[in-house]
């Protein structure tokens, strides 16, 4: 299996993609977002990644049967529902409801992967779940890192690395790429401490400083959404 590991959707060519599963990480927020919206009974996640898309999509379904969510910078979007914030998906708030979601960085990187065999969303909420399902896959993958305003995130690569030691321990020995290696190396050192190790990185303080530790400690936590969301046609379902 080979692993290769881009540190933002503007790296990737289609080529690099074509015969992968793509695995796309935004644990700050957007694919933990996702997760946590189907985890909770969403009947389906549209991301879109421009602000108008999302609203016009959202004319075709009835007034109480979607949601629209999502944030630029951190800050919620004037006239939607909901934030980025995995918080307010709860189930009282999305059970059967299509939720139709934008944001900064996240549904930029989801949307680029189109052209992939396979889209799968991931976080620390739901890695076990995926590594799991990325092993008994046996195919090739690419990880995508949404990163952070078109730069690399410490927070996503540290996912990356806790893929790649899963499948790992699960008794494969991929082939990876130089940011691979690191990834893994990163996480290996960070793991047992990863609100520390993110604490003086950009995207963790830009979130501290509004006042959303409560989404950080929700991010950070381990395979609370045991869930593998597969992206496909514009739209992702558990």
């Amino acid at each position: 299996m080979k692993i290769s590991v881009y540190p933002t959707s503007d790296y990737v060519e289609d080529r690099d993609i074509k015969d992968r599963i793509v695995v796309v990480i935004d644990v700050l927020r957007a694919t933990s977002t996702i997760i946590t919206a189907l985890y909770n009974g969403c009947k389906e996640v549209i991301p879109t990644a421009d602000i108008e898309s999302a609203v016009n999509i959202s004319k075709n379904y009835e007034r109480d049967g979607f949601i629209l969510g999502g944030e630029r910078n951190a800050v919620k979007i004037e006239g939607f529902h909901l934030s980025n914030s995995p918080r307010e998906y709860s189930r009282e708030r999305v059970e059967n409801k299509t939720v139709l979601i934008t944001t900064t960085n996240g549904t930029k990187a989801i949307t680029r992967a189109v052209d992939a065999k396979e889209v799968v969303l991931a976080s620390f909420i739901n890695i076990s779940a995926v590594y799991e399902y990325i092993a008994a896959a046996g195919s090739d993958i690419a990880i995508i890192c949404a990163g952070t305003m078109g730069k690399f995130s410490a927070d996503d690569i540290l996912v990356a690395g806790a893929l790649i030691k899963g499948l790992e321990d699960k008794g494969i020995s991929p082939e990876l790429d130089d940011l691979g290696m690191v990834a893994k190396r990163i996480y290996l050192n960070s793991k047992d401490d990863l609100h520390g190790a993110l604490s003086e990185t950009l995207h963790y303080s830009i979130l501290k400083d509004l006042g959303l530790q409560g989404d950080l400690d929700d991010c950070l936590k381990l395979d609370t959404a045991p869930i593998v969301p597969i992206y496909s046609d514009g739209v992702a379902r558990a």
